[in-house]
């Protein structure tokens, strides 16, 4: 594994494991699944783990896993204050203590304000004196580094990168992302000013994966490197000097031995100006059909009238890079035969989404959009007569 340095010289492996996308079994995370997987990574040399007090069930789990392995010492955790839910500087506590009682620590690596999306958010976290908190978590040690998570334009970016004497930043970034967002500009005025900085979404949701275009997959079948196109995204990130981490939300042991075989074989500068021709030629058939720039973070959820929103845009964007009838297909099994009807025509425009959405995606236009296309007359009967022969089906066996 390879490792770079934040901002006191400590060793960071440049793959962080991201515990948002555990398995889970049933409504709880399959416990002794995620074990395997993390330790499996923790022994390939992996010693940033992100999780967030809003990932349900995550940072209990990895109070959990790591209390069974005895690992505390040897990692660094990650984790984050839901700022978005603090009204007052008790409320702080009160979250932070619930944190490290679920983590099983009384210390925390690096610690962020989760999810800041402009310099409002901050400057409300300064009205109720969050600078004096973190100060006296970091004189007694509770908190070791402390930093923020970022999704916004760039000019807010910058103005809270320079707002505060950082200790590192969470940013989403990839070959995608790389002029929206904070971007390469805010990647470089971090690195510019000594503070580390740690990827997130770097296969954008997976797009970069399971979803490409099937030309952009045959391309990079072939391709002479023979790298998977996780590896394309993640060697781009890497050959990156002002990239200290990137995570990855791993949930199979082939995913971890995958990315911790990249993350051991991928120095800085190891990209050549071949490369990055192909990438470019990657990015321009994925822009070709892409329809909604989703990437499934879920920070639209819940709808309060129970539309699945990432579902819905997955589904649609998978009609155009996998082909109509497997993107209506996806539709129909993941959406359209749920339990809870989650369908577009649920939405009553309230806007709530919207305002939470780090991609700033017009949710209200795009779900009509996406409902039109995924849901033509003869699916909705389909559809209909599929959820009452279901339903019905499950009544008759319950009532036996």
């Amino acid at each position: 594994m390879q490792y770079r340095k934040d901002k006191y010289g400590e060793d960071i492996s440049v793959l962080g494991y991201g515990c948002m996308r555990f398995t889970r079994k049933g409504t709880s995370i399959d416990i002794d699944k995620a074990e395997k997987e993390v330790m499996a990574a923790f022994n390939a040399g992996v010693n940033y783990y992100d999780t967030a007090y809003i990932y349900p069930g995550s940072e209990a789990a990895m109070g959990e896993i790591i209390a069974r392995n005895n690992i505390r010492s040897k990692i660094k955790i990650a984790t984050k204050l839901p700022q978005y839910l603090i009204v007052s500087k008790k409320a702080i506590d009160k979250y932070f203590a619930e944190e490290l009682s679920r983590l099983r620590t009384d210390y925390v690596d690096y610690y962020l304000m989760h999810h800041l999306t402009d310099v409002e958010m901050w400057e409300k976290l300064k009205q109720i004196d969050i600078i004096s908190w973190i100060e006296e978590k970091k004189k007694s040690g509770a908190i070791k580094n402390i930093g923020f998570s970022y999704h916004g334009n760039t000019e807010n970016f910058l103005k809270i990168l320079n707002d505060y004497d950082w200790d590192f930043c969470q940013i989403q970034y990839n070959y995608l992302d790389e002029v929206s967002q904070a971007g390469v500009e805010g990647l470089k005025a971090a690195a510019a000013k000594g503070i580390p900085v740690v990827i997130m979404e770097p296969l954008r949701g997976g797009r970069l994966v399971n979803l490409l275009p099937e030309e952009a997959k045959k391309m990079i079948a072939e391709e002479s490197r023979g790298w998977t196109a996780a590896e394309w995204a993640f060697r781009w990130l890497y050959n990156q000097p002002e990239v200290t981490c990137v995570l990855s939300g791993m949930n199979s042991l082939e995913m971890v031995e995958e990315n911790c075989k990249t993350a051991d074989t991928s120095p800085e500068g190891h990209f050549t100006e071949e490369d990055y021709k192909f990438i470019e030629k990657i990015k321009a058939i994925i822009k070709e059909k892409e329809k909604v720039g989703c990437t499934g973070c879920r920070y639209c959820m819940p709808c309060p009238k129970g539309v699945d929103i990432p579902g819905i845009f997955r589904c649609y964007n998978a009609m155009y890079t996998e082909g109509k009838k497997d993107g209506r297909f996806q539709f129909a099994q993941t959406v359209g035969l749920t339990k809870e009807p989650a369908f577009a025509s649920q939405c009553i425009e309230c806007g709530k989404c919207e305002k939470h959405c780090p991609q700033n995606i017009p949710i209200r236009e795009k779900l009509k959009e996406a409902d039109k296309k995924l849901r033509p007359l003869h699916y909705k009967i389909g559809i209909g007569i599929a959820r009452k022969y279901m339903f019905r089906k499950a009544k008759t066996k319950k009532n036996k």
